[in-house]
């Protein structure tokens, strides 16, 4: 299992660095891409947003390991996962709303204090205390997902006066650099963790200087910006509105539900299947984030003036891609027949499938939710995706420890099987609907945003 991770690290990271290469050769540079006060406004955004990025991957590779070094049984180590996502659907809800009357910048400043204490709560063995820790993790992730981009928005349209055409290069870079920096995070963190023999505690200390450092850039070199406030009565209202009226606001929202419940059912029981047989935990973490990177660059090119297919038919692919591995870890994972390289291909295969998915899911959302609608419609969505994914850890919890994890595989192949349905669905609703399809490029090659 060791030489097979570091090979398909190895692998994967070449591939991916072939095409970035091979695109970067081809694209040509925009007017954007020359404006001097521009792209020191974006290294201003991007020094505390990496950082804060960073911070967060360098603390996934070894979350479940660390809880397990502490002597925590598997359903103990589940209600504190699900703690964490509870927190994140009920912080998520308010972000928005906190984040305008609270200002944006001091909202990002926040996220540096809360997920520090997060980090330090990882320190202690006392259950109650890592629970607080969860909450603080939720709290901290609603706030990296809302007043960053926020902030970045804000000052980009109103202070700078830079055209709105020129955000989503802004944030088609920064997906780019985010799977980056949770490659090299994972790297980073077997290397504390492991190679230098400190312990699974390693990464959480690791990542408590960067988090300090983004706080501080933030302070010295950004603005404060406020927005008005819609009343969050009103901003549900009005996406549950959107969300009934439209059956393709109501299909994109059950595969999400769907797909994303189960993404997050994987990530907790990835180091379960793994670690027992001998895998390096922070190079498997690194390998899937390849995986994605690797996924997200066939997006690219797939949606390219080339060959030009559509992010409809790269969702279905994705959600086949995700079945099938399902499937895959179904046998894999038989109890007394383990297979642990086969359910390795099959994480990797899932993670590319994620790479394919996030950018197509992002495509047909912009086009299909009314931009003033967004921010209720997603709140609808995370709704159901955290209670299944809840849902699915607890029935873990109750479930035997030689049966669990296959029994569970099992439940997420159903669910994906309905996911299924629903793309099914939702291809059948939107075949002639030309808003929904990439425009053929003219001139300079289309880029969707990632």
């Amino acid at each position: 299992m060791l030489v097979t991770a570091y090979l398909a690290f190895v692998g994967l990271l070449a591939s991916c660095l072939g095409l970035e290469l091979s695109r970067c050769r081809s694209k040509p540079l925009g007017r954007a891409c020359s404006n001097p006060s521009f792209l020191q406004f974006q290294l201003d955004f991007y020094q505390v947003y990496f950082l804060a990025l960073a911070a967060d991957w360098l603390q996934a590779p070894y979350l479940y390991k660390l809880y397990q070094h502490y002597h925590f049984l598997e359903g103990q180590i589940a209600i504190l996962y699900v703690c964490g996502l509870a927190s994140t659907v009920l912080f998520g809800l308010v972000a928005s709303s906190l984040v305008d009357w609270l200002g944006r910048k001091k909202s990002c400043v926040l996220f540096s204090l809360t997920y520090s204490l997060c980090c330090l709560t990882k320190l202690s063995q006392d259950y109650f205390v890592l629970l607080v820790g969860r909450a603080l993790g939720g709290l901290s992730t609603a706030l990296l997902f809302s007043a960053f981009e926020a902030w970045y928005i804000h000052e980009h349209v109103e202070r700078h006066d830079f055209p709105a055409e020129w955000i989503p290069a802004t944030f088609a870079r920064a997906a780019f650099w985010n799977h980056v920096l949770a490659v090299v995070a994972g790297v980073a963190a077997e290397a504390v963790a492991s190679w230098m023999g400190l312990g699974p505690v390693a990464p959480f200390v690791a990542a408590i200087p960067l988090l300090a450092l983004a706080g501080a850039l933030a302070l010295r070199n950004w603005g404060e910006n406020y927005d008005r406030q819609r009343a969050f009565s009103r901003t549900c209202a009005g996406g549950l509105r959107c969300l009934l009226s439209d059956r393709r606001v109501l299909l994109l929202g059950t595969i999400q539900a769907l797909f994303e419940s189960v993404i997050f059912i994987f990530v907790f029981l990835w180091t379960p299947v793994l670690d027992p047989h001998g895998a390096p935990l922070g190079v498997v973490f690194s390998s899937f984030m390849a995986a994605s990177l690797l996924g997200s660059s066939l997006y690219r090119i797939a949606t390219s003036k080339k060959y030009h297919l559509q992010p409809m038919h790269l969702l279905s692919l994705a959600v086949l891609i995700v079945v099938f591995s399902l499937f895959m870890l179904t046998f894999s994972t038989s109890p007394g027949q383990e297979n642990p390289v086969e359910s390795f291909i099959a994480f990797l295969l899932i993670e590319l499938a994620c790479g394919l998915y996030f950018p197509s899911m992002s495509f047909l959302r912009r086009k299909v939710i009314p931009e003033t609608e967004q921010a209720g419609v997603l709140n609808w969505f995370r709704v159901p995706l955290h209670l299944l994914a809840c849902l699915g850890l607890l029935v873990l919890h109750d479930s035997d420890r030689k049966t669990g994890t296959r029994n569970m595989f099992s439940i997420c192949s159903a669910v994906m099987v309905m996911a299924l349905l629903a793309v099914v669905g939702l291809f059948t609703v939107v075949r002639h609907d030309a808003e929904l399809r990439v425009p053929s490029p003219t001139g300079e090659p289309y880029a969707p945003e990632l």
